[in-house]
């Protein structure tokens, strides 16, 4: 589940306090509307959502980070952190894999 790109973005999105699911594709450019349903059934199975029904017409339903979601994206964020700061050095050391052709990663 973590490794799926929308449950990073999702959780990301969600970081900043409840949203509806409107909110949240015009953030998450790129989402369909089924990938996010899914994406957000998956959040909320795992307890890292919470969604919440308002019972007006029409119906209103927003999403929020559980305490579990919000440690999740404290950690989401050190990875970033992480991956940021080591780009450069990540791609020094592609560039140079395949310079001396140790690993054909290209194919």
């Amino acid at each position: 589940m973590l490794a799926s790109k929308w449950v990073y973005l999702v959780v990301c999105a969600l970081r900043n306090g409840r949203q509806r699911n409107g909110a949240l594709a015009r953030k998450l450019e790129g989402i369909t509307p089924k990938m996010l349903t899914q994406t957000l059934r998956v959040l909320e199975r795992d307890g890292l959502v919470r969604r919440e029904v308002y019972p007006v017409i029409p119906p209103r339903v927003e999403y929020e980070l559980t305490e579990l979601g919000l440690n999740l994206a404290g950690l989401l964020t050190q990875i970033r952190s992480w991956a940021e700061q080591h780009a450069p050095d990540i791609k020094d050391a592609r560039a140079r894999a395949i310079a001396g052709n140790e690993v054909d990663w290209a194919a």
